[in-house]
């Protein structure tokens, strides 16, 4: 689970923003069952959902992108980079103080009664410090902390990675973490798993994750839950069925040179899915209107809507996050789903019943109804706001002094009382309007 984000020179954040799934106490008699996960042993209130409002090219999907730049860095810099390859991370570049410095990443993970604390900086040619600290008990222990070609390690908790970092096999475009994960070092494996754990991805595209819905549905277990989820939208599908690749035919169709590799592709990945369409099952009717038992078929992917498609594809990683506890992170999770559709997601997660593995939702709205659907506490709900110098802050609603529990918040956002809203100026359409005139004078 995320305990709390920070980062801090990257693309629209110049200034260090920190988005924490820490309860605050100022809201603790509101939904707290419901909304909060009380960890025990740490004495940690957690936050099951969060929900960040803007305006356009405020940020908001910037955080995403930071908090995803960290969790594939951290995986993959030690085996998909070679020395001397730039890394592809961006600062804040409208100021010069900002534009040559480098950017920083840190988070707080819950996993498995560890809570580790990791952050590194870094620009687009090396890596200038990385830490590492876990708390077990009540004390936090630092693991390792790096300088740039200087290093203190515990003896005890990363044996592995000290001798790799003495034998210089620690690139300097590289973690430290990464290396060390990649050489079986215990505590560097258990927090890449955590970082495994958050899936992030983006709800204007669902090409980017549909995969993984069709490539589950093959287990009829998860293609029942998907069907209970679909059934609950409203979406009159009954079933769904898988139409296999044709092989030879695809063969036939491709390059000579791509053929073989085609087949080989297919031999090595048994799973992969390769689908030719989903086909989507509807009730069809007599001329009567009394249902035939032959049920109708229709290509998914052709004849389903917008909405349809954008739902099914977010439903795979729902069940995933929400069967092992993880969390999941979605960029504009209102595009292309109807309103109630929404509400009834994050109301998913918001249930200590429905949701009793404690997984985590954190995403992008401008839907500003949730504000007012009983649904959210205030710490729960984070803005993000671009100002005169196109630097973006990130701030909570539990932050404001003075706000009343019963205040309408949708009406008092829409009206700027909070920021984080466009400043709309009249549309001018001068031109348009200059050549509707001079139409109409030639008219005369």
């Amino acid at each position: 689970m995320i305990v709390q984000f920070s980062v801090a020179n990257y693309t629209i954040f110049r200034d260090k923003v920190t988005l924490s799934l820490v309860a605050s106490n100022y809201d603790k008699k509101t939904r707290e069952i419901d909304n909060v996960i009380l960890d025990e042993h740490f004495k940690l209130r957690l936050l099951r959902s969060a929900v960040l409002f803007g305006a356009n090219a405020s940020g908001k999907t910037k955080l995403f992108n930071a908090l995803g730049f960290m969790k594939y860095f951290t995986l993959t810099s030690s085996k998909d980079g070679q020395k001397g390859e730039p890394i592809n991370v961006v600062p804040f570049r409208l100021n010069v103080a900002t534009e040559n410095k480098p950017s920083e990443f840190e988070i707080l993970l819950l996993e498995n009664g560890s809570l580790y604390r990791y952050g590194f900086t870094v620009d687009s040619k090396r890596v200038y410090e990385e830490w590492l600290y876990v708390k077990r008990q009540r004390k936090e222990i630092e693991i390792f902390s790096r300088d740039e070609n200087t290093i203190s390690i515990h003896d005890d908790y990363f044996a592995r990675g000290k001798k790799l970092w003495k034998e210089k096999m620690v690139r300097e475009n590289a973690l430290f973490l990464s290396t060390a994960a990649q050489f079986n070092e215990d505590l560097a494996i258990e927090l890449l798993n955590a970082f495994r754990n958050l899936k992030i991805i983006s709800g204007v595209h669902e090409e980017g994750f549909e995969g993984y819905t069709l490539s589950q549905l093959r287990d009829l277990s998860f293609r029942s839950q998907v069907l209970d989820f679909l059934h609950a939208a409203d979406l009159d599908i009954l079933d769904l069925e898988l139409q296999p690749i044709d092989q030879k035919r695809i063969e036939q169709l491709l390059p000579k040179e791509l053929a073989p590799k085609f087949s080989k592709f297919l031999q090595e990945n048994p799973n992969a899915p390769l689908l030719n369409d989903l086909l989507a099952f509807h009730k069809k009717f007599d001329a009567e209107g009394k249902p035939l038992e032959k049920l109708e078929s229709f290509s998914f992917a052709a004849d389903e809507s917008a909405g349809t498609q954008q739902f099914l594809a977010l439903v795979g990683p729902i069940i995933d996050v929400l069967t092992n506890g993880f969390t999941l992170c979605i960029d504009e999770l209102d595009a292309r789903l109807h309103p109630r559709l929404v509400i009834e997601i994050v109301a998913l997660f918001n249930s200590k019943h429905r949701n009793p593995k404690n997984a985590q939702l954190i995403f992008t709205s401008h839907y500003t109804q949730l504000l007012d659907a009983d649904l959210l506490r205030r710490d729960q709900v984070w803005l993000v706001e671009k100002n005169a110098h196109a630097e973006a802050s990130l701030y909570s609603l539990a932050e404001f002094k003075g706000i009343r529990k019963n205040e309408a918040f949708e009406k008092n956002y829409l009206l700027g009382r909070y920021g984080a809203v466009p400043i709309i100026e009249y549309f001018n359409l001068k031109n348009i309007e200059d050549e509707s005139e001079k139409s109409r004078e030639e008219e005369r």
